[in-house]
């Protein structure tokens, strides 16, 4: 007490308190940024352009797969999936409507990076019924990303490509190109 009678406390607890306060308010903004970042904010995915670059039209695939006869087949749509790939399992809905739509004159070729017994397991299980399976490192055929489908020509160029798990719109001009001979 001082001279006056008055009480007198030493500031300390207003100092605690208000760096409390501060500490509470910066962490809460913190908090909330990441919150942003995760939950509303579109995560960064490489644009289809930087990953069809590796796999464009005209792109000769002739010799990276051994075995595979493109003279042979005419037109080939390879399914160049992952068994590992949740895009192409959500995918295979699509991957189902193209065995069953696509023209006779069209082979449908599967390439995964996983053994072919695996791979066939994978593609039974999902209903999704191909020509032929190959085992392959993606690579090797020059994709980049899982899903693409690349419409191969009967000299082995390709012809088309498609990128990443396609929206409705894009499953019917892969439908298109297909039924046109």
């Amino acid at each position: 007490m001082n001279a006056e009678g008055e009480n007198i406390r030493p500031n300390r607890p207003k100092v605690l308190e208000t760096v409390a306060n501060l500490s509470t308010i910066v962490v809460s903004l913190l908090l909330s940024a990441v919150l942003v970042k995760v939950f509303l904010l579109p995560e960064a995915r490489p644009s289809a352009a930087a990953a069809r670059s590796r796999v464009a039209k005209g792109t000769s695939l002739k010799g990276s797969l051994p075995g595979v006869d493109w003279a042979k087949n005419g037109r080939t749509l390879v399914l160049a999936i992952s068994t590992r790939c949740h895009f192409c399992t959500d995918s295979a809905p699509f991957f189902q409507r193209i065995s069953k739509e696509r023209p006779p004159s069209t082979k449908l070729l599967a390439v995964l990076p996983q053994t072919v017994d695996e791979s066939r397991k994978y593609l039974e299980k999902e209903g999704v019924r191909v020509d032929d399976v190959r085992q392959a490192q993606l690579d090797s055929i020059k994709v980049s990303g899982t899903p693409t489908l690349l419409l191969v020509d009967n000299t082995g160029s390709v012809a088309e490509a498609w990128v990443g798990k396609l929206e409705p719109p894009q499953e019917e001009d892969v439908l298109t190109v297909l039924r046109k001979n």
